[in-house]
């Protein structure tokens, strides 16, 4: 199987994955995913950047059966999928050398036991020569692990960003045929690993702004022969201005949180605030955290089960606040049967969250009258939320 080629001196070694339907062992991929490697032939040298999950070596190998040398092996990213065939590289290509900054190369001693003396350390912006083509490595730590790297081909305009800007979508195709599916997915991805850390990813695009760049080679996804499309994306992604929306994640058991859920819902859309519910017991979790992306507002709408909120919704809340999302307010609301502790558990779980939090509805039972003019006033209270926000007339 021959290398497929990018552009001149570059070379696609990678492997997508039609069949894999979960990442991170949570997240559903209805589009599978890819693990990228490339192949950079200089005059002089040969360097591989990345290889591929250890599920796919076979394909990685078999695209290097021609290769008779690899001089270096780049690794921007240690997590397995990038750098899982890196083993059997190294045994292919005995005298290769691996290319890593120092956390990285602690993350390599740990996770796959390569010898040590096998890892040549670099800085941040050190060069590597391979004759006519050059590597520049430029860290880009917490994107989304501490070690994480993006390399720069000055002579061919091409950026290689690892995680950076990738996306979830196993395709034939090298190059983007279809931007929305793309979008979607690099949207998937960018609000399950990305998002929490968005204010560190607002330097790091900066960064990359200021290079000459005709092409993005990331490590997931098919490759952005516009740059422009994806860095946009993120601009949007990343900016502290939610959008007008209120993401309403609900799971009931006898039908009480439900009607409080379809009530809450109606007013918001007469008084011109777009809804996102998401019924928890079947909805997608990687389209939920998507909506975390845009969001304002956040409802979280749960009964209780024997003395504690529902564990799927406290699996919502806990995730939600680990994706720290840019959402301005926060709420509850549910019902319950004769008793319990869910109020405590929700303010536990949201407890490390900066934002408002609106008064909660939490109602014994089926929703009275009482309930629902409660949940009027919740109505009011998140209109006017947003419309100090902006968001609203």
């Amino acid at each position: 199987m021959n290398p497929r080629k990018v552009t001149d001196g570059v070379f696609f070694v990678g492997a997508p994955d039609w069949d894999r339907r979960l990442f991170d062992a949570l997240i559903p991929l209805p589009e599978g995913t890819s693990y990228n490697a490339y192949l950079i032939t200089g005059q002089e040298k040969t360097a591989l950047i990345d290889t591929v999950d250890p599920t796919k070596w076979e394909v990685l190998k078999a695209y290097l059966e021609k290769v008779n040398n690899i001089d270096y092996v780049v690794i921007q990213h240690v997590e397995q999928d990038h750098s899982g065939s890196l083993p059997m590289v190294l045994e292919k290509y005995p005298n290769a050398v691996v290319i890593a900054n120092s956390k990285a190369k602690e993350l390599i001693l740990t996770h796959l036991h390569v010898p040590e003396e096998k890892i040549q350390v670099i800085e941040d912006g050190d060069k590597l020569d391979l004759g006519g083509l050059t590597l520049q490595f430029i860290f880009a730590p917490w994107v989304h692990w501490p070690e994480t790297m993006l390399t720069y081909l000055p002579e061919r305009k091409l950026l290689f960003t690892c995680d950076f800007l990738g996306s979830h979508l196993a395709t034939s195709s090298l190059f983007i045929e279809d931007e929305r599916l793309v979008y979607l997915g690099a949207k998937r991805y960018y609000a399950e690993i990305m998002s929490p850390f968005r204010n560190l990813i607002k330097g790091h695009l900066e960064k990359i702004k200021k290079l000459d760049i005709d092409m993005i080679a990331p490590s997931h996804g098919p490759i952005y022969q516009n740059p422009d499309f994806i860095i946009e994306a993120y601009e949007e992604w990343i900016s502290d201005q939610p959008k007008n929306i209120v993401l309403l994640p609900w799971i009931s058991m006898h039908g009480s949180t439900q009607a409080m859920v379809e009530y809450l819902t109606s007013k918001l859309v007469e008084k011109g605030v777009e809804v996102q519910p998401y019924d928890i017991s079947k909805a997608d979790l990687g389209e939920l955290t998507m909506a975390t992306v845009d969001a304002a507002t956040i409802i979280l709408a749960a009964p209780t089960i024997l003395t504690n909120m529902h564990p799927m919704a406290e699996l919502v809340a806990y995730w939600v606040s680990i994706l720290r999302p840019k959402a301005k307010a926060y709420g509850f609301i549910g019902s319950y049967g004769w008793g319990g502790k869910t109020l405590e558990t929700v303010k536990s779980l949201f407890s490390g969250i900066k934002a408002d939090f609106f008064e909660p509805v939490l109602v014994k039972g089926l929703p009275t009258q009482t309930d629902y003019e409660a949940l009027d006033k919740l109505a009011d209270a998140i209109v006017e939320k947003h419309r100090v926000l902006g968001l609203l007339p």
